[in-house]
């Protein structure tokens, strides 16, 4: 059988793939806009092999090792199923079953899990500081066990989720969008609220929040980034937002309206996320192993959070944005009003409108992991696609 994939292969040959081969994957900032590109580009690929039932197996062996220091749903399975498409088998590294419960260095640790490994995705997003700065020493030490001929292979390392951005979540919230409008060239001048909105919890991180200005503003959008007095975001990703604004003819704001940023906007992100501040506070407090001290910035949270209810996704905020039929983007799960609490981020009605475009945006995920990790390993990914499209084997019997 043949899948065809001229348009993805042309399209990777006009823009190239930059310095993707033999690096790791950090934050969208760092790549270039035909990087990026060639990221949705090959994630596009390898999904029209999928929807075509053909192999994408690039592997006939290997690991794919997976270390989530977070509760996840989505960016677990994603990372699992991107592996497996690719011929991976992963293997979750448990840390309270691994000798690094013992003091294990990570140099050891990277080392040691990696002698067939191909790819190493990480979530580690809890801590400011910390989620990053950790990803980055695997990275040094898998570069020294390779270099030093210990390692076979170098795997590619992924970014699942750090302090900082969640690059695999906006990536696939903006393959979504992109398809949904018809290509990339139809997102300049498209508003964009990134708002916060209330949650009953007081925790969750500040990356969803710092990936999205951080990459819709490349593409010419006008970004608004709508919280309470007292929510910001880190100002290194701010700075990044107003500089990707004034390179691509685009706009970033900063407003402490729900209603401003919903007015007009053709797509609307309301999610929950800790203040900057009070995480910064928090990694100090786990660090000191002061519990007693977590818990009494936990109640001030929650009670700040509760002086925000009115900040929801609701009908009334939906009919303010263009037309009044923005797209609803989250990361998931949402906080749904009369749903998973009593009040949250998201009106019952507004999500249940929008349930199959999110799942829909979800699905993006998996292939956009995929195409990094392709795109690190296959020195010439054109050639590749043509090589699995020209002798496309049946994934399974349907």
């Amino acid at each position: 059988m043949t899948v065809n994939l001229k348009s993805f292969t042309e399209k990777l040959n006009a823009i190239g793939t930059g310095t993707l081969y033999g690096e790791d994957f950090f934050l969208t900032w760092e790549k270039s806009v035909a990087e990026l590109e060639a990221v949705f580009t090959v994630a596009d690929a390898l999904r029209a092999l999928r929807e075509g039932n053909a192999s994408a197996r690039i592997f006939d062996s290997g690991l794919g090792i997976s270390l989530f220091r977070d509760n996840s749903t989505r960016t677990r399975f994603s990372f699992a199923s991107a592996c497996n498409l690719l011929g991976l088998t992963v293997q979750d590294l448990d840390e309270g079953k691994s000798q690094i419960a013992h003091g294990e260095t990570v140099r050891e640790t990277a080392n040691m899990v990696s002698f067939m490994a191909e790819a190493i995705g990480i979530r580690d997003d809890m801590y400011i500081g910390k989620g990053n700065t950790y990803m980055h020493a695997v990275s040094d030490a898998l570069k020294e066990g390779y270099e030093a001929g210990i390692l076979q292979q170098r795997p590619t390392l992924v970014n699942l989720q750090c302090d900082i951005d969640h690059p695999t979540q906006s990536m696939a919230d903006l393959a979504h969008v992109i398809h949904t409008y018809g290509g990339v060239e139809n997102l300049k001048g498209k508003k964009v609220a990134m708002t916060w909105a209330y949650s009953p919890s007081y925790g969750k991180p500040l990356s969803v929040p710092q990936g999205v200005i951080g990459l819709f503003t490349r593409y010419g959008m006008d970004v608004s980034l709508a919280y309470p007095e007292g929510y910001e975001v880190m100002d290194g990703v701010v700075g990044v937002a107003e500089k990707n604004a004034a390179e691509t003819g685009g706009t970033f704001s900063v407003t402490h309206s729900m209603d401003e940023a919903f007015e007009g906007a053709d797509i609307v992100y309301p999610k929950s996320w800790a203040p900057y501040a009070a995480m910064e506070k928090r990694t100090e407090l786990y660090g000191a192993g002061d519990f007693d001290g977590i818990d009494k910035l936990e109640k001030e949270l929650l009670a700040q959070n509760a002086n925000y209810v009115d900040w929801e996704c609701t009908e009334e905020r939906m009919r303010r944005t263009n037309g009044g039929k923005a797209m609803y983007l989250h990361c998931l799960p949402a906080d749904i009003t009369g749903v998973s609490c009593e009040k949250g981020e998201v009106a019952a009605s507004v999500f249940d409108r929008y349930r199959t475009s999110l799942y829909k945006e979800a699905s993006y995920k998996p292939y956009i992991i995929a195409a990094m990790i392709f795109l690190s390993k296959v020195k010439d990914p054109a050639a590749k696609l043509k090589e699995l499209a020209a002798g496309a084997k049946l994934r399974a019997a349907l």
